[in-house]
């Protein structure tokens, strides 16, 4: 049994009711406390048992099976009386604070053979898997002096996935390709890609290259090839989950970004006909998606990462990469997400890496630390601001060394700043498959 605030105040105003008691000055004032709050608390006990029951209480909760993180949702519970009191509660859920819940506890009066709404909303700040197993009730006693608690068992699961930040940068992208594929033109475009489509008349716009000298003298007029991008390709993402994925860079894990990158690629490739698939791995292989077209892989992808937290260790490159050789022998993107840190790579991922090179092709993205380039060029106040810039410049050029290592053995390497990965990767992406490089 639970205490009401009735009950405090009850409490609180026979307390005062006490100091004016005649007796007080006689010595019998704390006879008096005594015989009132006994009696206090044994009404209140008795009002506590004679509390309806919540045996004839019927509850369903509704939530969407999945919420995206920084988005809201409604989330409700119906109570339907099926006893002949009326119920006077309130109603708890197990929220973890992260689900950003509007309102935690909720109060409703049922009477009897009739059923109640009570809703809240909430706005989840943390991505992952949240297990929802009970809610608890406290039903008011006929003199609302004591609650009576009761837990009701009532699992549900809720998923939260993470944001799609670059969506319409997707969006545009994926237009720009529609409005090639009607014979539009556009100065950015995909190119005329290398799997020959159709034959149509020559414009001016058109390259002389393109001219179809045969099907020109049987039309009488000049006739051109129209190419259109490869399809049938695959795309492996391979996602790096160690600890250098925890780190922040404007507020957001690198993570996050590589996230934001793996959605946005599978998005754009899936329109253009291409196969993606989804390697996750720190010490070891955490997740995989099978490459696919098919027009849910984003949804795969998102499912396959979402509850991905950083594991604080050295990731293995080699295992991963043996892993991958051991299942896609077939020429192949390998889009490998993770942080240009100097010594994981020379321990790691260098030596790995031509055997990546020999069979595949292999683009590296990674995300650069915005305060790292502001210490580097904001002029110092003090010594400690001395130090930071020089430390700063040291590890721009560390990394621009790394960088120029890892393109001179033949990967492609994108190193963008936060809220750009993904359009870089996915332009670069574009880039390769206008050229027919993959």
């Amino acid at each position: 049994m639970v205490p009401t605030r009735r009950l405090a105040l009850v409490a609180a105003l026979a307390g005062v009711a006490l100091l004016f008691y005649p007796g007080r000055i006689s010595g019998r004032l704390w006879w008096a406390w005594l015989a009132v709050n006994g009696a206090l608390l044994l009404v209140a006990v008795i009002d506590g048992a004679l509390s309806p029951t919540v045996a004839p209480l019927h509850i369903e909760r509704s939530l969407a099976p999945v919420v995206v993180m920084g988005a809201s949702a409604p989330l409700t519970w119906t109570l339907t009386n099926r006893g002949s009191r009326v119920i006077h509660l309130e109603l708890a859920d197990a929220l973890a604070p992260s689900l950003g819940a509007e309102v935690r506890r909720l109060r409703s009066r049922i009477a009897p053979n009739s059923s109640v709404t009570l809703a809240t909303t909430i706005t989840p700040t943390r991505r992952g898997r949240f297990t929802l197993p009970e809610v608890a009730l406290r039903v008011k006693g006929p003199l609302g002096l004591m609650y009576r608690e009761r837990r009701r068992s009532l699992p549900a699961l809720l998923r939260v996935h993470p944001p799609f930040r670059s969506k319409d940068e997707a969006e545009l992208r994926i237009r720009r390709t529609r409005i090639l594929e009607v014979g539009l033109r556009s100065a950015r475009g995909l190119g005329g890609g290398t799997d020959f489509e159709q034959l149509r008349d020559y414009t001016t716009d058109d390259q002389f290259r393109h001219v179809d000298w045969s099907a020109s003298a049987r039309a009488g007029k000049p006739i051109v090839r129209t190419y259109r991008p490869e399809r049938n390709q695959t795309v492996m993402v391979l996602v790096d989950n160690g600890r250098l994925m925890a780190a922040q860079v404007d507020g957001v894990p690198r993570l996050e970004h590589a996230m934001d990158a793996t959605i946005m690629m599978t998005a754009v490739a899936t329109h253009l006909g291409d196969k993606v698939g989804l390697v996750t791995f720190d010490q070891k292989v955490r997740t995989m998606v099978v490459p696919d077209r098919h027009h849910d892989q984003v949804t795969r992808m998102t499912e396959a990462m979402y509850d991905l937290r950083p594991v604080l260790a050295e990731s293995d490159y080699t295992e991963v990469f043996r892993f991958t050789l051991a299942r896609f022998r077939r020429r192949a993107l390998l889009v490998l997400l993770t942080d240009l840190a100097e010594q994981a790579f020379h321990e790691s991922l260098l030596p790995a890496l031509p055997l990546m090179l020999r069979h595949h092709i292999v683009l590296i993205g990674a995300v650069r630390d915005v305060d790292v380039a502001r210490w580097s060029v904001e002029p110092p106040d003090d010594l400690s601001g001395v130090y930071r810039r020089a430390a700063s410049l040291e590890a721009i050029a560390e990394r621009q060394r790394l960088v120029a290592r890892v393109r001179s053995m033949g990967a492609t390497v994108v190193d963008a700043p936060p809220g750009r990965l993904a359009p870089e990767l996915t332009d670069v992406y574009l880039k390769m498959k206008s050229a027919g490089r993959l």
